[in-house]
């Protein structure tokens, strides 16, 4: 019994060492052109202990995206309120180029899970319900709307907030859609003005 406790703390602390230099990789250079032999060899592993540890690369891609989505959640949880100037700079943290090789491997896996790909699976779950369902209950507590409405405006800043980010990768016009983003902002407080309607963003600097 002693024995198979040890192998499976060792295995799990050995799946965390590889997921977190792949995290390291991810944000230094990005991860998601690159094959699992490539990958492997960036972080100074086989590719046969990234299969046995994540099953595919898919499986690997999507540890790394939730592990770092997580990590965002508790880094600007401080900066997620009713407030218009913590939504700006938020936006402005999101926006940042530095994590835009997180955000690109967010999106390509969006893709991957919505055709089923193996590996991807919860990655979706992951995706939006975390962010709506703390987003919302900020919502609730300083802006006093109830649960139903709580839940649709911050439904509604993830997808605004990501499609802005999007759009972003694509163009790189941070000044062109940032100024977007702050006219998002002043719908949303004309038509709410108790609720100063927060950006949420995929993938992002590390864990």
């Amino acid at each position: 019994m002693y024995h198979m406790v040890h192998l499976a703390m060792a295995t799990s602390q050995a799946r965390e060492r590889l997921l977190g230099a792949a995290i390291e990789q991810a944000m230094r250079g990005g991860i998601a052109d690159m094959s699992l032999r490539e990958l492997a060899a960036a972080i100074g592993t086989s590719h046969r202990m990234l299969l046995y540890h994540f099953g595919s690369r898919e499986g690997l891609m999507t540890a790394v995206a939730c592990a770092v989505e997580e990590a965002q959640r508790a880094a600007v949880s401080e900066l997620i309120t009713a407030s218009a100037g913590d939504a700006r700079r938020l936006w402005q943290h999101f926006s940042d180029p530095q994590l835009w090789p997180a955000e690109r491997l967010f999106f390509e896996l969006y893709g991957q899970a919505l055709l089923g790909r193996p590996g991807t699976e919860g990655f979706l779950d992951n995706a939006i319900e975390p962010w709506v369902t703390q987003l919302a209950s900020v919502y609730i507590r300083e802006a006093g709307l109830d649960d139903k409405t709580a839940r649709a405006e911050a439904r509604l800043a993830v997808a605004v907030t990501r499609g802005l980010l999007l759009d972003l990768l694509a163009t790189g016009d941070r000044d062109g859609v940032t100024e977007a983003f702050n006219c998002y902002l002043r719908h949303a407080e004309s038509s709410h003005p108790a609720t100063q309607t927060q950006p949420v963003r995929p993938g992002g600097e590390g864990a």
